[in-house]
């Protein structure tokens, strides 16, 4: 690639910093020259990833979702519940409460839970009544502000019900839980919090909430893509289900929902970079020269996220300055053999910085072996850089981390650096280890099926250091599903 095809593509890269993800089956595409706001007004306006959760009364659906948007972080993640659009009753109706069946699907304002979808997911906020149980009227509390979000969880009995509500659903999920477990939930809650009296729950269950609950709710189960037996106590469900809504949202939310992640700001320079790496006809010369560019942007803002001590010096002028000293106890430690491709930066930055090497070796998908590793002596007084460009499975992360933690390094004094991220693999990592940080310069669309980064850049190794699987040792091959 001549100097002038580079300058080319530099110039033409435009378009916020975003790797590709999808929502809703809409593709992020790069932007012509000259129009970098289009990608940022789509993204902007992208419609909300909406999850239905059903299941019978005290089934541990409120549960599922409290799990679910526990691990999400609230502030990404809107819920609503059908129980808020129950109609009210009338006087005629009121005088018969005991008769009224609030298990069947005409006991629901369908219309304004439709209305109220529609305006959340074309970005306007709402206010959901609140229904009080003791009055049967949804005008006695203050309604509740719904803000739009980028996931909407869509909670109640016969959220399956209406097809239109289904077709509003990315995923639907159908909490299965024993009758008689719901029973006894029921009896608990409508005795202590909504006041009645166990004769009239058990009326009341047996004249319509179990004949709706065969009727109505148990039909909706074959419309539900996932079928969480024993609610919220099925903790591995609901990791897949909340990893699986990771890949599905972009960089930004990925950000919000670790805030141990760290993507450094784009430039159209960076988005350049990325894409002459990324391409398959880019020369190792210029390959090298680009990926060493966006390694030192890396190192450098991991350095920004060691502690610091303030230091006052005097300049030239006699001036007193008043500034900060740079972490001394630092060391860095590269996963061989792609992750010594970022040594060079850190040495550029930290001066006679030592570094440590590991070396995993993989057998199969899921299985590393541990077959090399060289760290410093005192390497748990320091603060650690962990280097590899690619983070993809995360299992071989895993691994290199929980090594450093057995060798006394504190899980908060490890900065984890890499080049590019898949989903996946910052949720594996996060969820094993939410006090590290990792820096990254993008995230990636996820992984195929052979568990390799996608759009990705091929294998890092093979293409830094010239080599190809021909005239690699075993020992020295690695690949980019860490």
């Amino acid at each position: 690639m001549g100097a002038k095809s580079v300058e080319d593509m530099i110039e033409a890269s435009s378009g916020v910093h975003f790797s590709g993800f999808h929502m809703n089956g809409l593709e992020l595409r790069n932007t012509q020259v000259g129009q970098p706001t289009t990608l940022a007004a789509e993204e902007m306006h992208k419609q909300p990833f909406v999850i239905g959760v059903a299941g019978g009364a005290a089934s541990g659906k409120t549960t599922v979702c409290d799990m679910i948007i526990q691990q999400l972080h609230d502030q990404r993640v809107v819920l609503v519940n059908q129980d808020s659009f129950y109609h009210d009753l009338t006087e005629e109706e009121l005088t018969r409460v005991h008769e009224y069946n609030f298990d069947h699907p005409d006991a629901f304002d369908t219309e304004q839970l439709l209305c109220a979808m529609e305006k959340l997911r074309h970005g306007q906020a709402v206010d959901i009544p609140k229904y009080d149980f003791k009055s049967y009227k949804n005008n006695v509390f203050p309604a509740r502000r719904v803000n739009p979000s980028d996931v909407i969880i869509l909670e109640g009995i016969l959220i399956f019900h209406d097809p239109r509500v289904r077709e509003l659903m990315n995923m639907k999920l159908f909490v299965d839980t024993d009758a008689d477990v719901r029973l006894a939930r029921r009896i608990r809650r409508d005795t202590v919090e909504k006041g009645r009296d166990i004769g009239t729950v058990l009326d009341q269950y047996s004249k319509f909430v179990k004949p709706a609950f065969d009727d109505f709710i148990l039909p909706t189960k074959k419309y539900a893509d996932i079928i969480i037996p024993r609610g919220g106590d099925n903790h591995v469900a609901i990791d897949l289900i909340v990893q699986h809504i990771c890949t599905k949202l972009g960089q930004h939310d990925m950000c919000k929902i670790y805030p141990n992640l760290y993507v450094i700001q784009s430039t159209f320079q960076i988005r350049g970079m990325h894409t002459l790496i990324r391409d398959s006809q880019t020369t190792k010369h210029d390959f090298v020269f680009y990926a060493d560019r966006l390694i030192r942007l890396v190192v450098e803002h991991g350095l920004g996220h060691l502690p610091f001590t303030e230091k006052q010096v005097t300049t030239p002028t006699g001036s007193v300055y008043t500034g900060v000293d740079f972490c001394k106890r630092l060391c860095g430690v590269s996963i061989i053999r792609s992750g010594e491709s970022m040594e060079n930066a850190l040495r550029a930055c930290c001066k006679g910085i030592k570094i440590g090497k590991i070396l995993i070796h993989r057998e199969g998908d899921n299985g590393q072996q541990l077959i090399y590793e060289k760290l410093p002596q005192d390497i748990s007084d320091r603060h650690v850089l962990l280097l590899d460009p690619i983070l993809g499975t995360g299992n071989s992360a895993v691994q290199a981390i929980s090594l450093l933690i057995s060798k006394g390094v504190p899980e908060s004094n490890i900065i984890f650096l890499n080049l590019i991220s898949a989903p996946q693999g910052v949720h594996v990592v996060c969820k094993r280890f939410p006090r590290i940080k990792i820096v990254t310069s993008e995230i990636e669309t996820g992984l195929n099926e052979d568990f390799r980064v996608i759009p990705g850049m091929g294998e890092f190794g093979d293409r830094y250091f010239g080599t190809d699987d021909d005239d690699e040792l075993v020992v020295a091959h690695t690949q980019q599903r860490y």
